[in-house]
């Protein structure tokens, strides 16, 4: 079905943000659809008829508003995009992304892109030419079965290495997102060793890993998945996103793993977030 689209008019695009200095929307929503996406709490503030991935907002003026604040903002690094993708399928149609960035490297900050969308390939050479950019990917499985229950309308996950491939080669700066990791599914040591052997393998400079997370809007959405595709995980899930005590073992318990796993590959340094 194709997805609601719409186009809106915004006041501002760029805000500070505890993710970075600060983030930058183009697009309200994202078509990617991921079961498990943190960002569907924002139809508590712009709710929608339709549900979440099969809308998206664009903000027609990005670029305007955006010229506006960056005479008055201070240089910095801007992650790219805390709401939605800046580089889901829509942004081939309109392109805010790009202009946005364009502008953001010219007034001297610091692009941080974080996507599951090889569509950013098209703009590595623009980011390539400024160096001022850290082009990342998130991973929550190597495994594609996996990623494509999950992550429905991303791109493959051969694609996404591919990403962090083209851009080292590029001489960019690049970073990987492993999670969230699903419990019983991509939290295994088998699963977590894959994910840092890859990590090593393409000499990703910054890994951030995240677990599985009650955010409002999400488990409804994880629990209808996990009932129809691991009814035999719904009890343990439910355990872990809502027990305090279970949650805080459970997450000492992959951090743990994660740190290890890390170690083995010589990664330690380069982990910045660890659950």
């Amino acid at each position: 079905m194709k997805p609601v689209v719409r186009e809106i008019v915004a006041k501002t695009v760029l805000n500070r943000s505890k993710l970075g200095d600060y983030s930058l929307n183009c697009y309200g929503g994202c078509t990617h659809a991921c079961v498990y996406c943190y960002a569907r709490f924002m139809e508590r503030f712009h709710p929608h008829e339709e549900p979440w991935g099969a809308f998206v907002d664009v903000k027609v003026n990005a670029a305007e508003a955006l010229v506006k604040q960056l005479r008055r903002a201070e240089p910095g690094g801007v992650f790219m995009s805390s709401a939605c993708d800046a580089y889901q399928p829509i942004e081939k149609e309109y392109r805010l992304t790009r202009a946005c960035a364009r502008m953001l490297i010219e007034y001297g900050f610091e692009v941080h892109v974080l996507t599951k969308s090889a569509l950013v390939l098209d703009d590595i050479p623009m980011y390539a030419e400024s160096r001022l950019a850290r082009i990342g990917v998130t991973l929550t499985s190597m495994d594609e079965a996996t990623a494509r229950i999950w992550e429905p309308h991303a791109s493959s996950v051969a694609k996404r290495v591919n990403i962090l491939k083209t851009a080292k080669e590029a001489g960019l700066a690049t970073s990987v997102m492993f999670g969230p990791l699903l419990p019983g599914i991509s939290d295994s040591d088998e699963a977590i060793d894959a994910l840092m052997k890859t990590a090593a393998d393409l000499e990703v400079d910054v890994i951030w890993t995240d677990t599985l997370n009650p955010r409002p809007k999400v488990w409804p959405s994880v629990r209808q998945l996990v009932a129809e595709r691991y009814p035999s995980l719904l009890g343990s899930y439910s355990a872990i996103l809502f027990s305090a005590g279970k949650r805080e073992a459970y997450v000492e318990g992959l951090r743990g793993r994660i740190e290890a796993a890390a170690k083995r590959y010589r990664l330690g340094k380069r982990l910045a977030g660890c659950p």
